[in-house]
């Protein structure tokens, strides 16, 4: 079985393969121009990967009108009738590429340092956090935090800071700090 993908475009999804042609409500690309579309899916190979990091290359082929769509309103006896009609506008576009070209930059590129210091530390609060700290309420944390350390005080306050940062549990850290001063 040939790789697939699921793009969306337009606010529609489509299932697509490499080479294959297909009809879209009309995109602002001009014709020959190429444009990568948000990646849902991709399977084909073994089990489907619900979080692709593979890029799809499309090309912009042609913009096109589609086939005319008649509408007829009729009221027996009135003598009311309307006729109307529509052609979408719609772009043909050809997949060029179901590829790992973007996984591939990415992995080559190097994380910079600052997300690698934020989760160092990060690592370091959790061990130091309060035993149940977690399932704390803000009321609990304030009555709570009068009896902890220093060290366990500042990890804790780093954890809100980095989660939820909840208003009333910062206000409590802040303040059971202040008061060990």
């Amino acid at each position: 079985m040939s790789a697939y993908a699921i793009i969306s475009l337009g606010g529609k999804q489509y299932r697509v393969r490499e080479g294959e042609r297909l009809l879209v409500d009309r995109l602002r690309a001009e014709e020959g121009s190429v444009l990568e579309p948000r990646v849902l899916l991709v399977g084909g190979d073994g089990a489907p990967d619900l979080a692709p990091t593979a890029a799809v290359t499309a090309r912009v082929v042609a913009h096109e009108l589609g086939e005319k769509v008649r509408i007829g309103k009729y009221r027996r006896r009135t003598g009311y009738r309307r006729h109307a009609g529509h052609r979408s506008r719609l772009t043909r576009i050809e997949i060029v590429s179901i590829g790992a070209a973007r996984a591939a930059k990415a992995a080559a590129r190097p994380q910079p340092r600052t997300a690698r210091a934020k989760r160092e530390p990060a690592a370091q609060a959790e061990a130091a956090l309060p035993e149940g700290y977690a399932s704390l309420t803000v009321a609990q944390l304030a009555e709570a935090a009068r009896g902890w350390s220093k060290a366990q005080l500042e990890a804790a306050l780093e954890h809100e800071r980095a989660g939820k940062a909840r208003k009333g549990a910062l206000a409590a850290l802040e303040r059971a700090l202040e008061e060990q001063r």
